[in-house]
């Protein structure tokens, strides 16, 4: 399982490289590899308002759909619609793979390190 140290995570499995006043989102290894290959990823729009712990997208895997939480609140400044076409890219490159970019980030504070998120996977584990 890999932890990229210069990204920030959630308790639900999202990472996020902040940049600035503006934030990547993604889905993390080890979330892409709980929900199995993915066939369909449900993009918010961009302007839309995310607030911070509430669902924003919703993921499909071969097992089952998921919603995904906002890691941070801000307004939608980008999606990246090659994963419309491309959803699996998430199993194969998750910490490339992004979903969204989020600016005007707020909630920063509820993010965890890298350390921190892996005692959560690992605990998740047991």
């Amino acid at each position: 399982m890999n932890f990229p140290k210069e990204l920030m995570y959630t308790e639900s499995h999202e990472w996020v490289k902040i940049e600035g006043d503006k934030a990547l989102v993604g889905l993390t290894d080890y979330a892409q590899s709980e929900l199995g290959d993915l066939v369909f990823v449900n993009l918010p729009e961009e302007g839309d308002e995310v607030t911070a712990g509430e669902v924003f997208l919703d993921v499909e895997s071969v097992k089952a759909a998921s919603d995904v939480y906002a890691p941070l609140g801000g307004v939608i400044e980008e999606v990246n619609e090659e994963l419309l076409d491309r959803p699996g890219w998430i199993n194969e490159a998750p910490y490339e793979a992004w979903l969204v970019k989020i600016g005007e980030i707020s909630d920063r504070e509820k993010l965890l390190t890298a350390e921190e998120y892996e005692a959560v996977v690992n605990s998740e584990k047991e």
